[in-house]
């Protein structure tokens, strides 16, 4: 999928965003560039809509590498919660993205309340999914039909991975290093970060 042979990961921006849901699996992921041993390099790298920077949910301010025109086909996009769902719920410009991207992106992921946006896009309709454990209530009422799994940590559905509460994320994304590397190269991943997983 991307122009370099390797497996691109895009972790989406924005303003409001929760912090650990983005950088969580950011660092994840960019440690399994560097321990990668597939001649499908792993790459991740940051975007937002329009390639400016984001304030986040607490403060912090990220400049992201890409925008989401630029940022070319991934294989794997991490969508983070946090307060910003909120509009993202209603915007059909996001929403309808999000569905575009869906048909072309193997793998789908979100942290938190990320899978609300997820929800209202249509990609949960009939899936089992988590998010974190105050939004439930939200999720069902966004989507009635989502199977939603109040005890996972995360939700691999293939092309769609859903985590719970923000450290979840962290939990998904050495998930998907082994499921698109291996064991041994997530094993080595969560000893780099001192990280027990669960």
């Amino acid at each position: 999928m991307s122009t370099d042979g390797g497996l691109h990961i895009g972790i989406l921006l924005f303003d409001d965003a929760d912090e650990l849901d983005a950088v969580g699996p950011f660092e994840v992921l960019a440690a399994w560039e560097e321990h990668s041993a597939s001649p499908l390099r792993p790459h991740v790298s940051t975007f937002s809509r329009d390639g400016e920077g984001v304030r986040l949910a607490k403060g912090m301010r990220i400049v992201p590498a890409r925008s989401a025109d630029d940022v070319g086909p991934l294989h794997v996009l991490v969508h983070p919660g946090g307060w910003g769902t909120r509009a993202l719920v209603a915007d059909h410009g996001h929403l309808e993205w999000l569905r575009q991207v869906h048909t072309q992106t193997p793998v789908v992921a979100s942290v938190c309340t990320g899978a609300l946006v997820l929800a209202a896009a249509g990609l949960l309709a009939g899936r089992p999914a988590t998010t974190h454990r105050d939004h439930y209530d939200e999720l069902a009422q966004i989507d009635p039909s989502t199977v939603i799994d109040t005890e996972a940590r995360f939700v691999d559905d293939g092309d769609v991975v859903t985590s719970a509460g923000a450290s979840a994320g962290i939990d998904m994304a050495l998930h998907l290093v082994e499921r698109l590397e291996s064991v041994e190269v997530a094993r080595a991943v969560r000893h780099t970060l001192e990280y027990p997983g669960i």
